[in-house]
């Protein structure tokens, strides 16, 4: 077996080590969920030193550089499963579940996890995926695996919505990039902002400039053209799209609908619209 085989390419990682003693110098630029199957597992960083051994479980905080130690017990080998938390799912997931920080996280950087059924029920069922490499696992059940684990840690910890879903580093993500794929979500331009690392002031400008439009504006104008082009297309009706589009109510999205387009979009499929 390849170390480390990937289970779901840059998300999903499968550590396996035979009787050997491996230690090397790390830096997570995400935060990590690390499930250690067997063998003992160390991480020194500037400010902590952590072990685990077989059915731990260990949260590590992202832009942190540390050395990390495997070790095998002995007659046994070192297994273990690293699944990478990167920013871009964890903003997907403030946007589906509608889940905000309460405040600045303040503790350590690193967490070891308490262990419970459930827990231990979502750790046993990543373990056959590992020892197959993946094989069996495609992306879609891979990141609805790793969203799993993510709201199964804020049952067991739910402090760590601070930890997990704080965005306020100094550099700032692609705001375009992130906008084209996650405009259909019904959240304030100010969550737009905070999830984008930049203040609202600061957001309104980069999108203006992005966009050349005020981010409501650009929205709503966004979200209309997806619908149109779902209805011509695809043939969808209004009413099995207009929620997933960031509407509030179907005559909300009626109304601003035939505002833009002339017409109503019940009357779309009936060729009425111009381009």
């Amino acid at each position: 077996m390849i170390s480390p085989a990937e289970i779901l390419p840059g998300v999903i990682f499968y550590s396996y080590l035979s009787a050997e003693r491996k230690e090397k110098v790390c830096f997570w630029n995400h935060h990590t969920l690390v499930l250690q199957v067997s063998g003992k597992f160390t991480m020194e960083t500037s400010g902590q030193t952590i072990s685990m051994t077989q059915g731990g479980m260990l949260l590590i905080g992202k832009n942190q550089l540390g050395t990390l130690t495997k070790t095998p017990l002995p007659g046994g080998n070192y297994e273990t499963i690293v699944i990478s938390l990167q920013d871009d799912l964890l903003r997907k997931i403030v946007l589906e579940e509608k889940i905000q920080a309460d405040h600045k996280y303040i503790g350590p950087p690193n967490i070891l996890i308490p262990t419970n059924e459930f827990l231990q029920g979502y750790f046993q069922s990543i373990v056959p995926y590992a020892r197959s490499a993946g094989a069996s696992m495609t992306d879609e059940m891979g990141i609805l695996k790793v969203k799993e684990g993510v709201k199964l840690l804020m049952m067991a910890m739910p402090a760590l919505r601070n930890f997990l879903f704080d965005f306020s580093e100094p550099h700032k993500i692609d705001l375009e990039k992130f906008m084209l794929s996650n405009f259909q979500f019904n959240v304030p331009v100010e969550k737009f902002a905070q999830l984008t690392g930049r203040s609202l002031a600061g957001f309104k400008r980069d999108f203006q400039k992005a966009f050349n439009a005020p981010p409501r504006q650009w929205l709503q104008n966004r979200r209309l053209n997806e619908a149109r082009h779902l209805m011509e297309t695809r043939r969808q009706k209004p009413s099995a799209i207009y929620l997933d589009l960031g509407f509030e109510s179907l005559s909300h999205f009626s109304h601003a609908f035939k505002k833009k387009f002339g017409v109503a979009p019940t009357e779309v499929n009936d060729g009425q619209i111009n381009s």
